[in-house]
């Protein structure tokens, strides 16, 4: 009887199926969601992390060919910088000698200049022994902050995940505080006490199975690490409440467990029409050339469906574990009707509609001249880590250092010393460092090129010995001429000489005396320290430092002329530069593009669900008007304000804006409809603020105080920037949506109705003659014609199309026992209207 009940009030019989099992079946999804959440308790911890930036630009960039190129060809070693601060130049040298004196520490690069000595303040550069990627690199760091212990010293690195680990930490006391406004926000806005355990256990089992599950992707960015869970909240809040709604709405007539069963049914399709409208905004993402695009995206739409499988599955059960306690925590509704908005939406129709249009020109305008950035050096986060503190310091003393790495083809040293010197003969260049200029012995560079009496000369070997070695290099090198003409004016490089002699002594064909062993031994050291970092089998490394800011027209425009000039003397070659400036240059490329596909993406992907959801062409166009005149609004503030925006913060944004902000666009414009059909407009737009206003300012307050959040308490300028913008943005569709949206569903209401389509389905009319049930809404004839809902047992000729419903023949002891039960539901009635 009772299932007769849910059917009769929920409609479709498989779906009501499904919830009961689901709600039957609680146990065993309390049992299969605790074995996931300890699984990703554990999990959690497999997830890969990328910290760096450049690591996500696509192939065809310079910065990610070159990056390819130097991991194949060079060995970058590991290395710190150190600033100790009040001490003297004698305690900076006894200082030096120490962290000289550890072991796996290559060199120190210390002197008395002000490069290196200022006010007070040393200044080291440390390079290690091994390859930056070799753990060993972090045992030596260890050592080296040992030695340093007792000094006011101030050292950064690359190595290891210390900046990631500070953003973990940071994002960990967003959480918190995230969640203490959740509580807040829930406590006010629901009816019972008991109602925020339910959501606050839905939400936490969907949080905590999002981040066990990234270890699926393998590696995911830093940014989705810090700001996916958040983010889900945000994005997700509204698929709990709506169930918890409907179930509160079902409740009042029937009991809990009819009533989650019916509540889930009506639900789900609901629920799943909201989250398709975020997903198709987060879907924009994933067509972005910068591959951070698609990185968030896919963690973001995992975190939706997650969200949904725990509302779905897990709540219900968790209703009806709750469902007599919050009958028993009913409180004030604190949450006021405001009338008051409606009637001045309706009032101001026709002035703030034409006026908004005006205004989203004007915002478009502004917008378009945003100052859009490509790394964090113009851009001041409101705090500050350990890190950053250090290389401000750093900075102030001993000012900053912008390197790029020229990559050319290998095998033609004059040709490397010439660009080296028409490269640092440019007044946007420091210095440049490569083996053609960097000194060895006595004035001699590397690739300088020696015949054997200035080698013997240099190193104090025997002309003749030095003669035997060069004869046996040109054998070696197949120049068999030099052997027998011309040996005393053969030159070879200092470098390539070098190594030719010491694996001459390594394998036992030259023996040295001891001095010039350790002569030769240490020498080679250092140039084999060089060659592996500067020469490659195929190609070159050049370290040219700038003078120039790393991001700034004018150092994009000497990135172009130093291929113009390196191009000279390889012409057809392959050449490339990396560093820092070009990966900011190489994004500023990629963005144009980027930004035309998300834009068009995000629109393309929410005007399909709108068109289904409200089947109108005009009504998609509208709201979809409204919140892209929400985000450019946004992004006119910072245009205004002349303050930077770091352009990844500004693609994230504007398709989460899209996708997510659009929701409450939605609520009010279903509300709209759906009270229109009886209402007149003045009284629907009234009653469509009053019954929106709850769902809005619950599911808005937890993201803009979540964006703001974000935006205040990090001190990664990408993840700033997000917050930052995500709560402004979402505020400002707050107010739009609610003071801006229904004055522009007032004036184009002839357009929606105008615009409205049908969707032909194929009308399957039932011919049934004798005894039935029928549920549903009816369009044909029952002994007569009939068009409404109805639920009722008929006896005699049907010929009709039954939609949302169906048409069941009884038997006559079925139609017996049904007229009983409504009878007894009757007399019920009457008892309980008389009481």
């Amino acid at each position: 009887m009772e299932n007769e009940k849910m059917e009769k009030k929920g409609g479709n019989q498989t779906m009501l199926k499904i919830c009961g099992f689901i709600v039957d079946k609680r146990n065993l999804f309390f049992l299969l969601f605790g074995i996931l959440i300890i699984f990703s308790a554990v999990s959690r911890n497999w997830v890969n992390v990328e910290n760096s930036m450049s690591h996500y630009l696509p192939d065809s960039t310079e910065t990610k060919q070159g990056l390819d190129l130097m991991e194949q060809e060079f060995i970058t070693y590991g290395t710190c910088d150190v600033m100790v601060a009040n001490v003297s130049y004698e305690q900076a040298e006894s200082i030096e000698r120490k962290l000289e004196f550890i072991p796996g520490v290559f060199m120190i690069d210390f002197d008395d200049t002000e490069e290196h000595y200022f006010n007070g303040s040393s200044y080291y550069n440390v390079t290690f022994d091994y390859d930056e990627k070799d753990d060993q690199c972090l045992e030596v760091l260890d050592r080296v902050k040992e030695e340093l212990d007792g000094y006011d010293y101030y050292l950064s690195t690359t190595l290891g995940d210390i900046e990631a680990e500070l953003i973990a930490e940071e994002m960990n006391v967003i959480v918190v505080l995230v969640a203490f406004v959740v509580v807040t926000v829930l406590l006010l806005t629901s009816q019972a006490y008991a109602e925020v355990p339910v959501l606050l256990i839905t939400f936490v089992a969907a949080a905590i199975l999002q981040m066990g599950t990234n270890f699926v992707f393998g590696t995911i960015s830093f940014v989705s690490n810090s700001v996916t869970v958040v983010l889900q909240l945000a994005l997700s809040v509204d698929y709990a409440i709506i169930l918890l709604n409907r179930y509160k709405e079902e409740h009042v007539n029937l009991e809990a467990r009819e009533a989650i069963i019916i509540a889930l049914s009506k639900a789900i399709p609901e629920i799943c029409g909201s989250s398709l409208t975020t997903i198709g905004g987060l879907i924009a993402m994933g067509f972005m050339q910068y591959k951070m695009g698609p990185d968030l995206s896919m963690c973001l739409i995992k975190s939706i469906f997650l969200a949904l499988g725990s509302v779905f599955l897990l709540m219900p059960g968790v209703i009806m574990l709750f469902s007599k306690l919050m009958d028993t925590t009913k409180h004030k509704n604190f949450i006021p009707d405001i009338p008051f908005v409606g009637k001045f939406d309706y009032a101001t129709r026709h002035i703030v509609a034409p006026l908004f249009v005006l205004v989203i020109v004007g915002a478009y305008t502004v917008s378009s001249k945003c100052p859009y950035v490509f790394g964090d050096s113009t851009i001041t986060p409101p705090i500050q880590n350990s890190i950053q503190k250090t290389e401000e310091l750093q900075t102030d003393n001993f000012g900053a250092s912008n390197m790029v790495a020229l990559i050319v083809p290998a095998g033609d040293y004059e040709k490397e010393a010439k660009l080296l010197e028409e490269l640092e003969a440019c007044p946007e260049v420091d210095y440049t460092q490569g083996l053609a200029n960097i000194e060895a012995l006595d004035d001699y560079c590397l690739t300088d090129k020696l015949t054997p009496r200035q080698f013997s000369e240099l190193i104090d070997l025997d002309y003749e010995v030095a003669e035997l070695v060069y004869a046996a290099y040109a054998v070696n090198d197949e120049d068999y001429a030099k052997v027998v003409n011309g040996l005393p004016e053969y030159k070879v490089s200092l470098i390539d000489m070098f190594m030719f002699v010491h694996d001459e002594v390594e394998e036992g064909y030259v023996t040295l005396e001891d001095d010039l062993q350790d002569t030769l031994d240490e020498a080679y050291d250092a140039m084999n320290f060089a060659k592996n970092q500067l020469q490659g089998e195929n190609y070159s490394r050049m370290l040219v430092f700038l003078t120039l800011p790393e991001e700034s027209e004018e150092t994009f425009a000497f990135l172009d002329r130093m291929h113009e000039i390196a191009d000279k003397y390889y012409p057809g070659g392959r050449v490339l530069v990396c560093g820092e400036s070009v990966s900011q240059y190489d994004l500023q490329k990629t963005f144009g593009r980027d930004n035309l596909v998300n834009n068009v993406v995000s629109i393309l992907a929410v005007l399909v669900v709108l068109l289904f959801t409200f089947k109108s062409a005009g009504m998609p166009v509208l709201l979809i008007a409204v919140i892209q005149g929400c985000i450019w609004l946004n992004f006119s503030v910072p245009a205004l304000q002349h303050d930077n925006i770091f352009f990844m913060s500004y693609l994230i944004v504007s398709s989460i804006q899209m996708g997510a902000n659009i929701d409450y666009a939605i609520v009010i414009a279903g509300r709209y409809m759906e009270l229109r059909k009886e209402y007149g407009r003045r009284q629907s737009i009234i009653d469509s603020m009053n019954q929106a206003f709850p769902t809005i300012i619950t599911s808005g307050t937890m993201m803009v105080v979540a964006g703001f959040l974000i935006g205040k308490l990090t001190s990664n300028a990408a993840i700033f920037g997000i917050g930052k913008c995500l709560g402004r943005g979402t505020s400002i569709s707050i107010l739009v949506t609610m003071f801006v949206l229904p004055q522009i569903l007032l004036v184009g209401d002839k357009i929606i109705e105008k615009t409205a389509f049908v969707m032909n389905m194929p009308i399957r009319t039932k011919n049934v003659t004798g005894l039935m049930r029928v549920d549903g809404l009816v369009r044909g004839r029952i002994e007569g014609t009939v068009t409404g809902t109805m639920s009722a047992i008929v006896r005699g000729n049907l010929s009709a199309y039954v939609e949302a419903g169906d048409v069941t023949e009884l038997t006559e002891e079925e139609y017996r026992q049904l007229t009983e039960t409504v009878s007894e539901e009757m007399a019920s009635r009457e008892v309980a209207d008389h009481e």
